[in-house]
């Protein structure tokens, strides 16, 4: 098929790199994998960070705008077969794709869409409204998470939907074999104000509770927020922590390939595509069971998920894998396994091949 690719949220050429940006470029590789033509159409980014009348009233010009202009485009190369549009939700609603698949008489189709029920009064209500009449609309939702289908299901009963558990195109962490540095423990994110920053806290927090265990941390990433991530571990032995800052993937892939554990309790986190990583390189995670962290690392068998918000829980089981050689050991070959044969970009092609065809099919 032809397919119309939109991420209303963050294209896949993004300059600033975030898990969002991985996953549009996933999805992006899973579709041309199977043999479909993939284009992205559009650059504009619909991220509402105050619902305000004037910013609503903006991009609604500019998506009208675009519309026009893919119109034209589409009477000069021709219409697609399919719209796709990754992550549409309150604060990036798609305000391009559902009007044009309409007007053409194509399926539409959504991954990742959300449904906060949070946000159905006051001034999100708008675009609440948008992104659930985009999913009414579509031929299938596709979801990754229990978790955000549960939300769209009770948003509204009759949408349909499918699960696709999240993925990664895991070669250059698998290709190199894993070399653990005793007690190295590894993280890998950015370093914002919110969720990233209340996990960067609660691992500090928990690192304290350890300072009789031999451990020194490695930590992967950057963001505004640095100067207050390194405050929260201003009580830490300086020479137990090193900064890395922001690294290629190739890099990160070297750098978590001598680690030990991967820690990062994961506040808030949609699922987290750096477990993935993490994991093939034969790392056991230590994280929190929370939001839609259970998606991505099986407890007991490729990492150990602690009760939401417990510290000592935390710091317990960071300990434990410390100080277990063989659990550690076997975690660490379950959690390539994993990843390589669940979680893989060529898995994840066909199970998204077979979710459009069935959809479509169903639609005809």
């Amino acid at each position: 098929m032809k397919i119309a690719f939109y991420a209303p949220l963050k294209s896949p050429h993004h300059p600033v790199p975030s898990g969002d940006r991985l996953m549009a470029r996933l999805l992006f590789a899973a579709l041309e994998r199977t043999g479909h033509q993939v284009d992205v159409v559009s650059e504009l980014r619909t991220f509402i960070k105050e619902p305000l009348p004037e910013i609503y009233a903006s991009l609604e010009d500019q998506a009208n705008a675009e519309r026009c202009r893919i119109s034209a485009l589409w009477q000069h190369d021709g219409t697609p077969d399919l719209w796709f549009s990754y992550h549409p939700y309150y604060k990036a609603p798609d305000l391009i794709g559902p009007t044009l698949a309409q007007s053409i008489g194509v399926p539409y189709v959504t991954a990742e869409a959300s449904h906060s029920s949070r946000r159905n009064t006051g001034a999100w209500q708008q675009s609440q409204a948008q992104v659930l009449g985009a999913m009414e609309k579509a031929a299938v939702n596709i979801c990754f998470t229990r978790r955000d289908h549960d939300g769209l299901v009770k948003a509204s009963p009759t949408v349909r939907t499918a699960m696709l558990s999240p993925f990664l195109d895991s070669r250059t962490f698998l290709a190199i074999e894993p070399d653990p540095q005793p007690g190295r423990l590894m993280t890998v994110a950015m370093m914002r104000a919110g969720d990233k920053l209340d996990s960067y806290r609660m691992l500090a927090e928990s690192l304290k509770m350890l300072s009789d265990t031999p451990w020194t941390l490695c930590v992967i990433g950057d963001g505004p927020c640095r100067a207050e991530v390194e405050a929260a571990f201003a009580d830490c032995p300086s020479q137990r922590i090193e900064w890395h800052g922001e690294k290629r993937p190739d890099e990160i892939a070297t750098l978590l390939s001598k680690g030990s554990v991967y820690v990062w309790p994961g506040c808030g986190e949609a699922y987290g595509l750096a477990y993935l990583e993490a994991q093939a390189a034969g790392l056991p995670v230590v994280a929190q069971s929370i939001a839609g962290v259970p998606e991505v690392v099986a407890n007991g068998r490729t990492g150990i998920l602690t009760p939401a918000g417990d510290i000592e829980a935390y710091a317990g089981a960071i300990r434990h894998l410390l100080t277990s050689d063989d659990t550690r050991a076997s975690m660490s070959h379950s959690a390539r396994q994993f990843v390589r044969d669940e979680r893989s970009l060529s898995v994840a092609a066909s199970r998204l091949d077979a979710i459009l065809k069935q959809s479509i099919g169903n639609r005809s």
